[in-house]
């Protein structure tokens, strides 16, 4: 028969106290962080924010052959935080890569703002993909994102979370 706790020496009595404190906080901080990434899938821009969200959404992307949409948004957003040494080059590859009617990652872009953009390439700014690259996220959140939220990699990306 079990003589109960009191049978045990002291010292265990405190590791166990130990354990059981150091046990709970991982389950909270677990449960915290569940919490977190599932609300990563609520809106584009956390799911952007998010690193598992995006390489979700990035899959499917591929899956739908528009990765160039995200693609070109994460390349706006690097070219928005390089230095100014470093944006004409960034300018270039990105009007090249994503811009250009014969880039290899074309984005859909009216002609509006693709022609604006060719016109400011050569004297680029902070703000001179801003414009685009706000396009393709409305064309994102509008078109991509509710189809997303409805596919199996949604479906993945959640019980991973």
């Amino acid at each position: 028969m079990c003589k109960g706790l009191s049978s045990l020496p002291s010292s265990c009595l405190e590791k166990a106290k130990e354990m059981r404190v150091k046990l709970s906080h991982l389950a909270e901080t677990h449960h915290k962080q569940k919490v977190q990434d599932g609300k990563a899938l609520q809106d584009l821009e956390t799911l952007l924010n998010s690193k598992g969200g995006r390489q979700a959404f990035r899959d499917f992307l591929r899956s739908e052959f528009s990765e160039e949409n995200l693609e070109f948004w994460l390349a706006c957003e690097d070219y928005r935080v390089a230095s100014l040494n470093l944006q004409k080059t960034k300018s270039s590859s990105i009007y090249s890569q994503f811009i250009n009617p014969d880039a290899p990652q074309e984005v859909n872009l009216d002609a509006e703002t693709r022609e604006a953009l060719l016109s400011v390439t050569d004297f680029p700014c902070a703000d001179t993909f801003n414009d685009a690259q706000q396009r393709i996220y409305n064309l994102m959140a509008k078109d991509s994102f509710p189809r997303f939220l409805r596919s199996p990699q949604c479906m993945e990306a959640i019980k991973a979370f």
